[in-house]
């Protein structure tokens, strides 16, 4: 006869001991069973972190997701690139995306996260309203913001008509003068990009280093007008760019000004990733740092992944959600791998009660019931 088999933990069948029966995670899901323990903690609650959710809970894993509430595009009025969402508007597609996990036990939980650090087997995880759960796995997703130059009135302009991406936001600028703020070595390379979108462009050479001479041909050939001098300030009118202003006094009109933030860990995220033994590695090109990680995300750090631009700073909001799904099925197929570890250890295991309820069924049959 076959072992009888429980509803477990968030809907999950309870495998028995050590994860070795019908379905994987056991013992480490939500609920009256699990308690605060779950198969994966998701730090981050973006197209990424949601991403990795749906995966696994659709692989039948407890789950929980804690999410700030700050999503990096949040600045942003709509999302381009993402096909079946393009111009969606991104808060709409994390709406239906806790929708869409929520259908498979996933939690969704707002919280900032604290400290994260190894608990035996697990790690405990802790956020800023003094909770700690506990997780076999962790998937960081989340925490990292856009530093941007400091320019007095950019800021406010940041998502709208201060922009950085050329294929998130160049075409709704198109054709249109927009201005390239150098600050550092790429500018020279992000005009060249913007070129495409429009034939009035001008590089504003501000704090940035000065082209080369075949830097300055490249321009030249390419129509991309040169301002020397440091841009003091952004000009508006009627709630819409009108220019920038130097530091000689001239305006420079434009109706869209191109950045490049440095991307960096809030303070409170460089607090986590300490504890978590993550430190974050500079990226060559000066766009800022990030979590140095393997083709799915897997970090230095054991029972550790990493996915959208906390492990890739370029990816748009479909190569975020892409990592999330390719981290959530390397996750899972460790836990697998673990989980058969433990079934197999089990069975050799004579005074497993897994064990022992094989050897019961063996010699009693249907009689040890009630025994």
């Amino acid at each position: 006869m076959t072992r009888e088999t429980r509803p477990g933990p968030g809907g999950r069948y309870d495998g028995g001991e050590n994860g070795s029966g019908v379905y994987g995670g056991g013992a480490y899901g939500s609920g009256p069973d699990g308690g605060d323990r779950y198969d994966v903690v998701i730090v981050g609650g973006g197209p990424a972190g949601l991403s990795a959710a749906l995966m696994l809970g659709r692989a039948r894993r407890s789950v929980l997701v804690l999410d700030a509430g700050e999503p990096r595009n949040a600045p942003a009025s709509h999302m381009h690139g993402f096909i079946s969402r393009d111009g969606a508007v991104p808060g709409d597609l994390l709406a239906a995306g806790r929708r869409e996990v929520a259908g498979y036990g996933v939690e969704v939980r707002t919280g900032r996260v604290r400290s994260a650090v190894r608990d035996g087997e697990l790690f405990a995880v802790a956020d800023d309203a003094g909770r700690t759960v506990r997780a076999r796995r962790l998937l960081v997703t989340t925490g990292f913001t856009d530093e941007l130059p400091d320019v007095p009135g950019l800021a406010q302009r940041w998502g709208r008509d201060v922009l950085h991406c050329p294929y998130c936001h160049g075409w709704e600028v198109r054709d249109e003068p927009i201005g390239v703020l150098a600050t550092g070595p790429m500018s020279v390379h992000q005009a060249l990009l913007f070129r495409q979108w429009t034939d009035r462009l001008t590089l504003l050479l501000h704090t940035g280093p000065r082209p080369t001479s075949e830097e300055y041909e490249q321009l030249a050939a390419r129509g991309i007008a040169v301002v020397p001098g440091e841009v003091t300030g952004v000009e508006v009118a009627d709630d819409r760019l009108a220019g920038v202003r130097l530091d000689t006094g001239e305006l420079v009109p434009l109706r869209a000004l191109t950045v490049a933030p440095r991307a960096v860990p809030s303070a409170a995220t460089a607090a986590f990733l300490d504890s978590l033994g993550l430190a974050p590695t500079e990226h060559p090109s000066g766009m800022g740092s990030y979590l140095a990680a393997g083709p799915a995300g897997l970090t230095d750090v054991p029972g550790v992944w990493v996915a959208g631009n906390a492990a890739d700073l370029t990816a748009n909001v479909l190569g975020s959600a892409a990592s999330g799904s390719a981290a959530a099925g390397a996750i899972n197929g460790d836990l697998v791998a673990e989980d058969t570890r433990r079934a197999v250890r089990a069975r050799k295991d004579p005074f497993s009660a897994a064990s022992e309820a094989r050897v019961c069924e063996l010699v009693a049959g249907d009689r040890r019931h009630g025994l």
